[in-house]
């Protein structure tokens, strides 16, 4: 997908009913209202997904986009893709800097935010990535369970 105004909503292949538009994705609140109606399609129609986990993707959109916005020097793209575990997602940003945090888990409080620890917890497979064009991806997957699943 080709970048209209430096913001990029990659399509999940999921019909997301209330969502915003591909390359609406501007801040984070846009950001957890395509990505909830992404896992709420797709889970949605089949069988329900749990709550709590909607609650778990949410945080880990919020807290990846923020950080992009604020310490990233702007959210470059967006992407939310479901797999069978549970949503895929992919923040650019414009910044090559990687977090110090994303070498080693961190074990005590220093002062700076609960964002990345908050990820490191809820997410698996992170992954930060520098970007051919500038700046730096990082991806993430957030498992979602079906609904019934104790």
């Amino acid at each position: 997908m080709e970048p209209t105004d430096g913001i990029t909503t990659a399509s999940s292949g999921v019909t997301a009913p209330g969502g915003p538009a591909p390359g609406a994705v501007t801040s984070a609140a846009t950001a957890r209202a395509y990505a909830e109606s992404v896992a709420r399609a797709r889970w949605g129609a089949l069988r329900g997904v749990r709550e709590e986990d909607v609650v778990d993707l949410l945080l880990v959109v919020s807290e990846l986009v923020t950080n992009a916005i604020r310490h990233g020097d702007g959210l470059a793209g967006f992407e939310v893709r479901p797999v069978g575990e549970g949503m895929w997602i992919a923040v650019h940003d414009n910044s090559a800097v990687v977090p110090r945090a994303a070498y080693a888990f961190p074990t005590r409080h220093r002062g700076s935010g609960y964002g990345w620890p908050l990820v490191a917890r809820l997410a698996r497979d992170i992954v930060v990535d520098r970007r051919p064009e500038g700046g730096k991806t990082i991806s993430v997957l957030v498992p979602l369970r079906d609904a019934d699943t104790p």
